[in-house]
C-alpha cells in the first residue's frame, strides 16, 4: 500500500497517508475540518536504490553460502594436487635425460 501526500487549501497543512491504491480520495482536512483537501503529485511507489550496489548474492542463504564454500575449499585441494603432481613430473624426466633439454 503507497503513501501519499496531501495538502489543505484553507490551512496549508501538509501530511502523508498510507492508503490502498483504490481507496478514494481524502477531501476533508484533519486540521482544520474543511473540505480543502488535495492530493499531492510525488514520486509514489517507485524503488530507490542507494548503497554501494545491489547483487544476488548479498541475499543468498546461509544454507548456499556454506555449499560454495566446501566447493571452493574442495576445488583448491584438487588443483594443489595437480601441480604438486605435475613438477615432480618433471623433475622426473629431467633427470632421465641427464639434466639435458631437447631444445
Amino acid at each position: 500500500m503507497p503513501t501519499y501526500d496531501y495538502e489543505c487549501d484553507a490551512c496549508s497543512h501538509t501530511f502523508e497517508l498510507f492508503q490502498g491504491i483504490n481507496d478514494p480520495v481524502q477531501k476533508k482536512c484533519p486540521e482544520c475540518g474543511k473540505n480543502k483537501l488535495r492530493r499531492l503529485f510525488g514520486t509514489g511507489g517507485a524503488i530507490v536504490f542507494k548503497g554501494s550496489g545491489f547483487y544476488q548474492t548479498y541475499y543468498r542463504s546461509e544454507s548456499y553460502k556454506k555449499a560454495a564454500q566446501a566447493d571452493k575449499s574442495s576445488s583448491e585441494s584438487k588443483s594443489e594436487s595437480k601441480s604438486s603432481g605435475s613438477s615432480t613430473e618433471s623433475k622426473a624426466s629431467t633427470a632421465k635425460s641427464g639434466g639435458k633439454s631437447d631444445s
